[in-house]
């Protein structure tokens, strides 16, 4: 938004620092000019209390970076209340916050952590207007029902099409927009791709109780010419699934069958193997048979387990495996 006083971070060359983990799992950093740059200004802009818009496509690791921002201010040993807007409402967003009377001397729960609103632009109307309402303006003596979090927000959209279109409140952008940070896409820093690689493989070797593995030349090329249009949680389901199936192959071959969009570009498609081919053959054809004696049962699935000759369990986990939710039967 042009016309509006914030400070957007652009990504230009620094010093290059290593990726790094952070609590339950998650990854930030890389080697890239635009991830140095992020982490060049992230320990300046944590030590403030100005709120911060996170801006990036789905998957980028905005929601890591927010809990980033958080461990490295002077807030850390505080709580962070992590609101997510498309199920807020307005009558419990409030007392989330610390913004209705609760059990202080004072009459309020205050939040004095961080307050993180993950996909701002999914907030209805009422949440806008309480959250508004609930931002200080600059008044020299704080009122009650103020949030004294500091806040930091993440979008997936561009909130200047949404206040266009009428679904997102000017002033309310302009109040979270302090800092406004951009995580590019996978694809703009391909340059991270073997050290995130390299993370998750360890990561999910770990969790598996596998021997950590080594990717083939192959695969490491697949994965850097491929345009991940699910960004860094795309990459990291593959990584994973891989570790678990211990099989690169199956793993490169659904890459080739993903939807990129009609504005990136897609790999080459290799023809499978042998191997490759008949296994998906008898995943579609059990598929099928699940599917069928679903249906005979009317999804009742312990009868369906007794039918296919399987345990309860294991139906179950193929249900899940091939993407099967109860009571869908497509």
């Amino acid at each position: 938004m042009g016309s509006s006083n914030v400070e957007n971070v652009v990504a230009t060359p620094a010093v290059k620092p290593a990726g790094r983990a952070i609590a339950g799992g998650g990854f930030v950093g890389g080697t890239s000019p635009a991830m140095s740059t992020l982490e060049g200004v992230l320990p300046e802009i944590a030590a403030t209390n100005i709120p911060v818009l996170l801006v990036g496509e789905c998957g980028t690791g905005k929601q890591m970076f927010a809990h980033r921002i958080h461990q490295l201010s002077h807030r850390s040993s505080e709580r962070l209340i992590k609101i997510s807007c498309a199920a807020a409402r307005a009558e419990s967003l409030a007392t989330e916050l610390g913004l209705e009377p609760g059990n202080r001397d004072d009459g309020y729960d205050e939040v004095a952590g961080t307050a993180f609103f993950d996909e701002i632009s999914e907030l209805d109307p009422l949440c806008q207007r309480t959250l508004l309402s609930a931002l200080p303006d600059g008044e020299a003596s704080p009122r009650r029902g103020i949030l004294r979090a500091r806040l930091i927000s993440t979008t997936s959209l561009n909130l200047d099409g949404e206040i266009q279109a009428g679904r997102f409140r000017r002033e309310l952008y302009y109040r979270i927009n302090g800092v406004c940070l951009r995580l590019p896409a996978l694809r703009e820093r391909k340059e991270d791709i073997p050290l995130l690689t390299e993370f998750f493989l360890l990561k999910h070797a770990v969790q598996f109780g596998r021997a950590h593995p080594s990717l083939s030349t192959r695969t490491l090329e697949t994965f850097m010419e491929y345009p991940w249009p699910g960004n860094i949680r795309e990459l990291e389901n593959v990584v994973k699934r891989i570790v678990a199936l211990n099989d690169e192959e199956l793993a490169i071959s659904e890459l080739h069958r993903t939807p990129t969009g009609p504005t990136t570009t897609r790999v080459e498609i290799r023809t499978p193997s042998l191997k490759v081919a008949a296994r998906s053959a008898s995943r579609e054809a059990e598929r099928g048979l699940i599917l069928n004696a679903l249906a005979r049962t009317r999804w009742n699935r312990k009868r369906a387990a007794q039918e296919l000759q399987i345990s309860y369990k294991s139906l179950l986990y193929k249900l899940k495996q091939i993407g099967l939710q109860d009571g869908e039967s497509n």
